[in-house]
């Protein structure tokens, strides 16, 4: 069996789709987040296998370009493989594919291994690194996600909450697909019909929990080509947790029924 790459395959359901019938945008990351848990289990480097040494993995920075979204039905096939290791993050891409195999979004990743005692970040062994395979595998896109840097100046508040246990992770902190859907949620049910997403990046900088009250920010860098950066804050202490920017493009087939 061949473990340097793992491929899965997802059938859309209606729970996982928006008001225009897509696959929305955070349960895409979603999938992203459940094969590469699969796989990294496949490679000896799970849950469990990091815990063995008080570690775990947290995801810090992750790229998206989507091309196409899949609808309510439809089946996609997600692969994955891992990319070596840059300074102390562990890199990992994604390619996702319809069934007559055309690329409907390309992403890619970079983990780092905390301690759970600590929280600090510990280096990747030569292990991870021996995973830069000179193969077929190369890189899903031409460049790793990158540090995203503070909103602009005219701010505004999407929204103010507090962290629930559906929040939640399996390590009680939140999930990391949780902040990008707290950024959909601040968008009105008219523009998703229109738009659809074509670029997602995300950087996580500190952990949420339990009941911990949240403030979206959001800044407009430019209307015309619809690009929005969010930032998600803790408010207790002003801690930022999260970056996100996410560039639209105008849903033409939507347009035209509406």
């Amino acid at each position: 069996m061949d473990l340097r790459k793992l491929e899965k395959e997802y059938r859309i359901h209606v729970f996982e789709t928006g008001p225009d019938g897509k696959l929305t945008l955070y349960s895409l990351f979603d999938y992203f987040q459940d094969i590469a848990s699969d796989h990294a289990v496949k490679l000896g480097y799970g849950r469990d296998d990091l815990l063995e040494h008080n570690h775990f993995w947290v995801l810090s920075r992750i790229y998206a370009e989507i091309k196409e979204m899949p609808s309510w039905g439809d089946a996609i096939t997600i692969k994955t493989w891992p990319r070596g290791v840059e300074k102390l993050f562990a890199l990992r891409d994604y390619e996702v594919r319809n069934p007559e195999g055309r690329i409907m979004a390309l992403s890619t990743s970079s983990w780092l291994i905390i301690d759970r005692t600590t929280r600090k970040i510990q280096r990747p062994d030569n292990a991870l690194n021996s995973f830069n395979f000179e193969t077929d595998l190369k890189n899903a896109l031409p460049r790793n996600a990158q540090k995203l840097d503070p909103i602009g100046e005219e701010i505004q508040t999407a929204s103010i909450f507090r962290v629930r246990v559906s929040d939640l992770d399996i390590n009680f902190h939140t999930n990391n697909v949780r902040y990008l859907k707290w950024v959909i949620d601040t968008l009105n049910p008219g523009f998703m019909m229109n738009n659809v997403p074509v670029f997602t990046e995300i950087n996580y900088l500190a952990e949420s929990r339990f009941n911990e009250e949240i403030l979206v920010r959001m800044s407009e860098k430019n209307a015309k080509d619809k690009e929005s950066n969010y930032s998600i804050l803790r408010t207790p202490d002003n801690t930022e947790l999260c970056r996100i920017r996410i560039v639209w493009k105008n849903n033409h087939l939507t347009s035209k029924q509406n």
